[in-house]
């Protein structure tokens, strides 16, 4: 075992280590030798595992992963609300606007909202359980199916791998607003050593680089609700009472039931990144104690960042206003936030939202190395990935996936060809799909659960977090991803405005092949079997491993919460 202490005072950092004698010994070496060793492997907890099958030794693999433990609860919180922060809101919420009008946009984010609380919930409860490495698809491969399980770990590190390029560009892109003349690639090649360079400090580095973008996407919006406010009520330099005339003229509803349909799929790609929350509690110092919180406050951030802002955008920007057509899914002059702004007379308000719209952007690209590369070590794991791709060093550091996750960035350079739209659209055509598959999978994983809980009698009570929802949250849940699949298929094949055509089909759809394709592949070669609710392994991977003693707390902490006022009590079950 090995402990590194810097000493600032001299420069050096002193190693400890123990000897087979239980002697500790300690050798002073230099900051540059003890960042070298820091990439060295990091020690494994040995385990006989003979005799054991692929899924127990998949389970105690995940369980027993070196990464770093050092996410504090201000971390997880922002890695919360900044999974539900992103382009989505503040320039995707423009796009389903136009195609279906304020009402359709206001109920399709309120229904994606409440399967994202049931979803989040569904997997709170079985990450503070099994704070594992690769969290859902793991859940996957222990409460469902390994094949399953191979493909949905596969379908998330595609999806992130795919995405940090597009978000690459997508922040050049941003950049445009202000008119420079620099080139693209420049900017990428920036935004690009930014980013490798925050996930080389490790997961502490990730968890801070998200705390400051978090907190700035949050100031953003809560400003914006104020000012939005004021502008509907006439405050605004131009005045005039707006109040709900766009609701009226040109109407609250747009394409009809198609148009809803079409607002109800881009809600639910704008939720894309909130389950990071349960990645990252195999990387959390009390996951117990902090998940429970970012999960709950979920209704919270939807209700607040969504609802309240895209009905006042309802009421500021008319659906048939021309500037929401934009081109690209990241300019600035298509977000309907900078045109409520503009429409008002305000001025310099526009490159500040454009700015947090830039921040949101590399956010994502910041989350896409750290989602790719737990994911492939999580893989790598469960052995559905190269042995080397587990690789962790003594940071805690996926090294391998970070490297590929970085070096696949580069193809961000591609913006300086003219084929570079014809390659981004076929790419995120790769991963347009991943979110639904992923929350669908979490959501049958936590029915699995509580399936084999009751198979095999254990005690609820042994459940240090129970979904507020239940298993008829979870239901909702996955039943509500089947139907979005389902509407995706008609939207794709039937798109408002143009006849059917199969590349725009493939560009929406692809996703669904690919998948299928994984999950397939797997079950002929390797043919493994459905995991029964009797044989699912409810205990590998718990970091309370005295059941008796867990219970025995949870009951105390019950008793001394039912001791405190109304209010208290009130407050820690919605936070």
């Amino acid at each position: 075992m090995t402990d590194f202490d810097d000493k600032k005072d001299s420069g050096l950092s002193q190693i400890q280590s123990v000897s087979p004698n239980g002697e500790i010994t300690s050798t002073n070496i230099s900051r540059f030798q003890a960042f070298k060793d820091s990439f060295k492997p990091a020690p494994k907890v040995e385990i006989d595992m003979t005799g054991m099958t692929d899924v127990e030794k998949a389970a105690i693999q995940t369980a027993n992963s070196p990464l770093a433990r050092k996410l504090k609860n201000r971390h997880l919180q922002m890695i919360a609300i900044g999974g539900s922060i992103g382009t989505g809101l503040f320039v995707g919420s423009g796009s389903a606007l136009s195609k279906g009008g304020p009402a359709s946009v206001l109920l399709a984010f309120i229904f994606n909202g409440a399967m994202i609380f049931a979803t989040t919930q569904a997997l709170g409860e079985l990450a503070v359980i099994f704070p594992v490495s690769g969290a859902f698809s793991t859940f996957s491969t222990r409460f469902l199916d390994p094949s399953w399980g191979f493909a949905m770990g596969w379908n998330y590190a595609l999806q992130w791998l795919v995405v940090f390029p597009l978000e690459l560009v997508a922040a050049s892109i941003t950049l445009d607003y202000w008119e420079t003349s620099v080139h693209p690639a420049v900017w990428v090649t920036i935004f690009w050593i930014v980013i490798v360079i925050i996930n080389f400090f490790g997961v502490k580095g990730y968890g801070e680089a998200e705390f400051l973008f978090s907190l700035i996407k949050v100031i953003a919006v809560i400003g914006f609700i104020i000012l939005g406010i004021v502008l509907v009520c006439g405050g605004g330099p131009n005045g005039g009472y707006i109040g709900g005339k766009y609701w009226q003229d040109p109407g609250a509803f747009h394409n009809g039931f198609k148009g809803f349909c079409s607002v109800l799929v881009t809600a639910a790609f704008s939720f894309a990144g909130t389950e990071l929350v349960g990645l990252a509690a195999a990387e959390t110092d009390n996951p117990r104690k902090h998940l429970p919180t970012a999960c709950k406050q979920v209704i919270w951030r939807i209700a607040l960042f969504y609802i309240i802002s895209l009905t006042l955008i309802g009421l500021l920007v008319p659906y048939n206003e021309a500037r929401l057509m934009g081109s690209s899914s990241v300019d600035a002059t298509a977000s309907p936030f900078v045109i409520a702004i503009t429409n008002a007379g305000i001025s310099g308000l526009p490159s500040v939202i454009n700015a947090v719209i830039m921040i949101a952007v590399l956010s994502v690209g910041n989350s896409s190395i750290y989602g790719c590369s737990r994911t492939i070590a999580s893989l790598a794991d469960q052995g559905l990935a190269p042995k080397i791709l587990g690789y962790i060093d003594r940071e805690g550091r996926p090294l391998f996936g970070i490297v590929i996750t970085s070096l696949f960035g580069l193809l961000a350079y591609v913006c300086a060809s003219d084929k570079k739209d014809d390659v981004f659209n076929w790419l995120l055509a790769l991963s347009g799909l991943s979110s639904i598959f992923t929350w669908g999978s979490i959501c049958l994983c936590h029915i699995r659960f509580r399936r084999a809980m009751n198979v095999q009698g254990r005690d609820k009570d042994e459940i240090p977090f129970k979904s507020q929802v239940g298993v008829i949250g979870s239901w909702f849940g996955f039943g509500f991803n089947a139907l979005v699949l389902c509407f995706t298929f008609w939207t794709s094949l039937f798109p408002i405005g143009s006849d059917p055509n199969p590349e725009d089909f493939f560009m929406s759809y692809l996703a669904v092949p690919v998948v299928l394709a994984f999950y397939i592949i797997h079950k002929l070669i390797y043919k493994p079997s459905i995991i029964r609710a009797k044989d699912m392994d409810l205990i590998t991977g718990r970091r309370e491993f005295d059941i008796d003693v867990l219970k025995q707390e949870i009951r105390e902490e019950r008793e001394a919460l039912a001791k405190r006022n109304f209010f208290y009590r009130t407050y820690k079950f919605w936070c």
